[in-house]
């Protein structure tokens, strides 16, 4: 691969070429800040800083640092110079422990499997040889009928147990084939980065005297990132909502984090901090107006995604990050390349993303979406070599400096704390670790008990079944972010759903999932569905009956919702006759029962109203009805 070596200053001022001493310090990852996209990693370590000029190199780092990020905070009585970041291909980062052990039980299925096919072949030899000689007809005599039903008794129970022997085993190697099968999955897409290049950081410092140092190093890194999760469980109508809050964590930096504090945060540092600014507005005609498509105002959210990423030899990718974009809401793929994604309301593009491959956007157009990913050339193409000389004064331009002195302040070095109110961050007491695998890993965020309104919702004209919803007032206060939510209703799972935690409303309303315990039907009554001419007017009545019916065991609140057409020009009128006490929303059109049925009531609502319109034209009021299956 072609490198291009960018040099970001050319004049140094021979900062790097004088020759110093080199000591490499060891550090350790002690804290992760995850974010939406990308994580803020926090290494620390101590060495013994020499007298006079020496450079400082941390190795093995993730090929992935943003070096913008990098800081630096240094305890001790000296100076840092500056502080460079850059990409070594000479020293590759070392195998995961953690890909030698699969390769190891590789080794182990592979040797099983080998000892289950040789006795596949043992199995069929003896077949072979008990049909060799089951020839039972002596040279003068044939065997007596002892000695034939003996026989037949004997070919019967070893011919039986040869053929059972045969299929189990055959079963066993499939298995452990399927078994073998999704560890090399995994060891493939764990060594996927082993011929990268590892990371770097040199610190240049000085220091009058030999001194101990602690130093304290943080930078952002790609490749990891979390979704908002939650299982929402009801135990019935009279009790309060548990909430549990969950991060679905995933990193595939290159470098495992072992035993470290993990920090969740609903910020995004790459994302534009930049405030929007309004553009004049021109007026023009209409033949002078450029429009959108018709197709960007419409929303064709089918509910749930699914698909198979591969790659460009149709592979599955397992790991590939599923975002829906402009919202938390996203997933991973599994060892097969699948995914399944619930889909908020307002969704319209999905962006796919994995190391080493070009990041794909695509437009929600069905319910399966299946994507190829191409290889990116260019991922890593570029090395960044940035130089940093003079009289720096404990800074450097794109590296932000921290040092502080228990005995001596570092010179010129100013520390520097950050406080952004503009996210939430959730701290995790239990430590964690984290394998670069780009798997999914769950950990518990928040634990809520939150007091609801439950009330059941039904639109007769559209589905036959009724909807419970819970209702949480003043929601803001538990920072909840736009996720995927799997619901347990009386202890039974009842499907999942999206947390709608963009809505600017006071209440946050929660769709728990279908309950047949509540009946709802309705019919149109054709005796009273007519048209008449009346004069230069056609006059069309239309009735529906509609009941409802709770058959639980305790009273419910349910909100019926239906509608009568709205008329779009002067000649044609619509009238309501009969809502048996509905609100009529005269704007739209919508009419809304609130019905408080107790236990094994019944109720019948009567939905009646007439349009009149020019005889000689055509109206059509069944446009809208569906099929109630």
């Amino acid at each position: 691969m072609r490198i291009k070596i960018i040099l970001m200053l050319l004049v140094c001022h021979g900062v790097f070429s004088q020759n110093s001493s080199e000591k490499k310090l060891t550090t350790k990852i002690t804290d992760v800040t995850v974010f939406l996209q990308g994580a803020q990693i926090t290494r620390v370590g101590e060495i013994r800083v020499s007298q006079g000029e020496s450079m400082i190199s941390i190795e093995g780092l993730s090929p992935f640092i943003d070096e913008k990020s990098v800081q630096v905070k240094a305890d001790g009585d000296f100076t840092i110079l500056s502080v460079k970041h850059k990409l070594d291909y000479l020293n590759k980062r070392e195998k995961d422990k953690k890909t030698n052990e699969l390769q190891g039980e590789i080794e182990d299925l592979e040797g099983r499997i080998a000892r289950n096919k040789s006795r596949l072949e043992v199995l069929t030899e003896k077949e072979n040889l008990l049909d060799k000689n089951k020839n039972l007809n002596g040279e003068t005599t044939g065997p007596s009928l002892a000695q034939l039903k003996q026989a037949i008794e004997f070919y019967d129970k070893e011919l039986t147990q040869i053929k059972s022997d045969y299929r189990q085993t055959l079963k066993q190697i499939e298995e452990l084939q399927e078994e073998k099968s999704k560890i090399q999955n995994q060891i493939n897409d764990m060594t996927l980065q082993e011929d990268l290049p590892s990371g770097k950081i040199e610190i240049k410092v000085e220091a009058n005297t030999n001194v101990e140092a602690d130093f304290h190093i943080t930078y952002l890194v790609d490749n990891a990132g979390w979704y908002p999760n939650y299982d929402l469980r009801v135990k019935d109508i009279q009790s309060p909502i548990s909430l549990n809050y969950k991060a679905d964590v995933y990193q595939n930096t290159g470098i495992e984090w072992n035993n470290v504090k993990l920090k969740f945060s609903n910020g995004n540092p790459n994302e534009s901090g930049v405030a929007p600014e309004l553009e004049t507005w021109y007026l023009n005609y209409a033949r002078n107006t450029i429009f959108k498509n018709v197709y960007d105002r419409i929303n064709p959210n089918p509910g749930t995604l699914t698909g198979v990423v591969m790659d460009e030899d149709h592979l599955p990718l397992p790991g590939v990050n599923v975002i829906v974009k402009g919202s938390t809401v996203g997933t991973q793929t599994d060892f097969d390349g699948k995914y399944q994604l619930t889909l908020p309301n307002n969704a319209e593009y999905i962006v796919y993303s994995f190391i080493g491959m070009k990041t794909q956007e695509r437009r929600i157009s069905q319910s399966q979406m299946n994507v190829i990913l191409e290889p990116d050339a260019e991922a890593l193409e570029e090395v960044v070599v940035t130089c940093y000389g003079g009289d720096l004064q404990g800074k450097a331009a794109g590296i932000r400096l921290r040092g502080t002195s228990s005995v001596n302040a570092a010179k010129k070095i100013i520390t520097t704390t950050l406080e952004n109110q503009t996210t939430v961050e959730f701290e995790v007491e239990k430590p964690y670790s984290i394998p670069s695998t780009g798997e999914k890993l769950a950990v518990d965020l928040k634990q809520y008990e939150i007091e609801a309104d439950y009330e059941y919702y039904a639109v007769p004209k559209l589905d036959k079944d009724a909807f419970l919803i819970a209702k949480i007032h003043n929601w803001d206060q538990y920072n909840l972010l736009e996720g995927e939510t799997n619901l347990f209703f009386e202890d039974a799972y009842v499907g999942r759903t999206v947390l709608d935690a963009k809505s600017l409303s006071d209440t946050l309303s929660i769709s728990l999932g279908r309950d047949r315990n509540i009946v709802i039907g309705r019919e149109k009554i054709d005796e009273f569905s007519k048209r008449r001419t009346i004069g230069s007017n056609k006059i069309e009545t239309r009735e529906f009956k509609i009941i409802a019916r709770n058959k639980k065991s305790q009273p419910i609140q349910l909100m019926i919702y239906d509608q009568i057409p709205v008329a779009a020009i002067n000649d044609i009128d619509v009238e309501k006759v009969q809502l048996s006490g509905g609100k009529l929303d005269e704007k739209t059109g919508e009419i809304t029962w609130n019905l408080n049925l107790a236990s094994d009531q019944q109720k019948e609502l009567v939905l009646k109203y007439e349009v009149k319109y020019p005889k000689y034209e055509k109206v059509i009021l069944e446009l809208h009805l569906l099929n109630h299956t």
